[in-house]
């Protein structure tokens, strides 16, 4: 029999409901709402359309900022899908076979830099990487690469890529968890029956392991595109603001930051700025629609 709604349920419902619309949901709207808007010298608001980002994406000022951030921005999320989730997956393979030892003891190793302050991380690997005082330049003397080491996040070829390691080395044990989760639930009887018909260990994780777990791949690549382009506190510890040298750890984020909040030299609008945070939201709403639309539909099959 068929019950009717129970407005119990509300009182359960009600203050998720009620965090959600106060901390999420009206500060999204708030923010679209203000992106429509453009002050002028005195603060004064007057309704201005779109003005705000055809600006943004056409003048000159305001392009050439937002173009170079939203460059870095791909790159800061190509490092972690080449270098972070690769690893991820190797790590997570390794560990969900049955005879390595202490592997309880090497998830934990792995994850637990997820677990510090992006603060500290960013202090630490600056003290590590410094020319005048780290540690780097003496291990590289030690194994005889010197001459490779380099003042990395002074230099504008290569701050960008020394700051994405450095978010790679921190949160590599989320896509690692994930993955051996998925790996760990395939059923035994699937690879026993490849193992009595003479399949190789390496056959095995290509043809069997990584088809079945292509769904928590999808799943992994997703969460891995909205972290990176929501990324600000890792630049902005290591770096700062300006996201030096010359904007080239630039992203979304740090340049929402300058523009809304003001920095130095640059004044404070809270309605670029909001106009700037709505296109980062719009990148990133397209990027999971496309995913959902397209991508987790092919892999849905895998699932089953």
């Amino acid at each position: 029999m068929q019950q009717g709604f129970s407005w119990r349920v509300l009182v359960f419902v009600a203050p998720a409901l009620l965090i959600y619309g106060c901390f999420s949901a009206f500060p999204l709207l708030d923010t679209l709402r203000l992106g429509l808007f453009s002050a002028d010298e005195t603060g004064v608001r007057s309704f201005s359309g779109l003005g705000n980002y055809f600006t943004i994406l056409t003048d000159p000022q305001w392009s050439a900022s937002f173009w170079n951030a939203m460059l870095n921005n791909i790159k800061f999320f190509g490092v972690h899908m080449l270098v972070q989730n690769p690893i991820g997956l190797v790590l997570a393979a390794l560990l969900s076979l049955k005879d390595v030892r202490f592997a309880a003891a090497y998830r934990t190793v792995f994850f637990l830099p997820t677990l510090l302050s992006v603060v500290i991380v960013g202090f630490v690997w600056q003290l590590i990487l410094s020319p005048l005082w780290g540690v780097s330049e003496r291990l590289l003397t030690l194994v005889g690469l010197g001459d490779w080491f380099a003042p990395w996040l002074g230099l504008e070829s290569s701050a960008l890529i020394t700051v994405s390691l450095m978010s790679v080395w921190q949160f590599v044990g989320v896509p690692m968890m994930l993955i051996y989760a998925a790996l760990i639930a395939i059923p035994d009887d699937i690879i026993e029956a490849a193992l009595v018909e003479g399949a190789s260990p390496w056959r095995i994780f290509w043809q069997i392991r990584l088809p079945l777990i292509l769904p928590t791949l999808g799943l992994v690549t997703i969460l891995t595109f909205v972290a990176n382009f929501n990324a600000f506190d890792l630049i902005y510890t290591v770096k700062g603001a300006l996201a030096g040298p010359n904007y080239s750890t630039d992203l979304l984020g740090t340049l929402f930051y300058r523009t809304f909040f003001g920095y130095q030299s640059q004044v404070a609008s809270p309605t670029m700025g909001a106009a700037v945070a709505t296109l980062m939201f719009l990148v990133i709403l397209v990027g999971v629609a496309a995913y959902f639309l397209v991508v987790q539909r092919r892999l849905q099959r895998f699932a089953l």
